[in-house]
């Protein structure tokens, strides 16, 4: 089926595993989860286009083995297109509607240290400062990704530097939490989130020229 809109029971949906998150509630509600949710954002993935494929939809299950939170189930349905040069597309469902972002999210270790040797950079510094304000004058927050930045300025880093908010970070994402306004039930979302995407985009080209794809072997990709 082509794609019409995130209906209004995904986001009640959401809702209901937000105040109730235990097996008997996803069971219960599966269905209207398979069709309103998952069903949903494939048919977005398809609306997106070749452009942005593939569209890959994370798992529902959270992964509760090393984490304090033992809840069961995730309470929103995020997808996510990778791009050649590192960065990602995100989009995501919940309770309290849309949320369209786009970056690198965490960089592992040698991403990291190519990340801050360009933001230190006499060039390649200002000109993530270009991006920056290109990314913000539409609206889009920049955020420092998953990890919380750093308290201190990095090793080697003047605590003065012009760019030292964005030398702390540890990750650099163009981020719009949409909510969940009238157009999100209907077709023109696809264009909506493709439309945050492409203004972020000075924010992906900066990282995928400076930093890009971690080159570090599995076991050493950690986060520093």
């Amino acid at each position: 089926m082509a794609f019409t809109g995130f209906p209004q029971e995904a986001l009640t949906f959401y809702a209901g595993l937000e105040a109730d998150n235990s097996r008997t509630y996803w069971l219960e509600h599966k269905a209207v989860y398979d069709r309103q949710v998952k069903g949903v954002m494939l048919e977005l993935a398809e609306a997106l286009g070749d452009r942005f494929s593939p569209v890959y939809l994370f798992r529902p299950n959270r992964d509760v083995r090393f984490s304090k939170d033992k809840s069961l189930y995730k309470t929103a349905c995020g997808a996510v297109h990778e791009r050649e040069g590192g960065a990602i597309n995100y989009v995501q469902i919940s309770s309290k509607g849309l949320f369209v972002a786009t970056g690198m999210y965490q960089l592992a270790k040698d991403q990291l240290e190519r990340f801050r040797l360009a933001l230190a950079d006499d060039d390649a510094g200002p000109a993530f400062s270009a991006a920056a304000a290109a990314v913000t004058a539409h609206k889009v927050e920049l955020r420092p990704g998953i990890e919380p930045p750093l308290k201190r300025a990095p090793r080697g880093i003047a605590p003065d530097h012009p760019r030292i908010e964005w030398l702390r970070w540890k990750g650099a994402i163009g981020a719009k939490e949409v909510g969940a306004p009238r157009w999100i039930h209907t077709a023109a979302a696809a264009k909506r989130i493709i439309d945050v995407w492409d203004a972020t985009e000075p924010l992906n080209r900066w990282l995928e020229q400076h930093v890009g794809p971690s080159r570090a072997m599995p076991d050493e990709a950690d986060v520093r």
